[in-house]
């Protein structure tokens, strides 16, 4: 059985976004390096354009990190099979005429919307859709610093 209630945010957006529920913060949470991952050579070409796009951005941020490779890729492929739904419908149309006359949606259209469906819940988990940004307060973080050294010193 799964845990129950809204997934944890990581602790570093909750000190971006100044911990607005004033909870403590876990400052034993892992914390990996700051080194950005390589782009998955499986990537399709769309996707590892969208992976250059953002993924400096995530790193200046401080919300990518060596370990999160995996879920930015799963993003980036989402993105990519959306232009590639978008692509089919631009084709052949948002409906079609199946043998016996009736008018259906065009598949690629459920596709599309499954896979931007996957695209937000990505952008979530990086802090990145316009409802999980909304509280953030972003000061480019030195890569060399640690914030979560920065604030257990604040405290002291």
């Amino acid at each position: 059985m799964g845990k129950r209630g809204p997934a944890k945010k990581p602790t570093t957006l909750k000190i971006l976004q100044g911990n607005p529920g004033k909870r403590p913060l876990n400052l034993n949470e892992p914390k990996p390096k700051p080194i950005m991952p390589p782009i998955p050579k499986w990537l399709d070409t769309a996707a590892k354009k969208e992976w250059k796009r953002i993924a400096e951005e995530l790193k200046t941020m401080g919300l990518l990190t060596y370990i999160d490779g995996a879920a930015l890729a799963g993003y980036c492929k989402c993105f990519s099979m959306v232009q590639a739904a978008n692509a089919e419908i631009k084709e052949r149309g948002t409906t079609y005429t199946t043998p016996t006359g009736f008018i259906r949606d065009n598949p690629a259209i459920d596709r599309m919307r499954q896979y931007l469906t996957l695209m937000r819940q990505y952008l979530s988990e990086f802090g990145l859709s316009p409802a999980s940004r909304a509280g953030l307060a972003i000061k480019p973080i030195d890569t060399e610093d640690d914030p979560m050294e920065q604030i257990a010193n604040r405290r002291r």
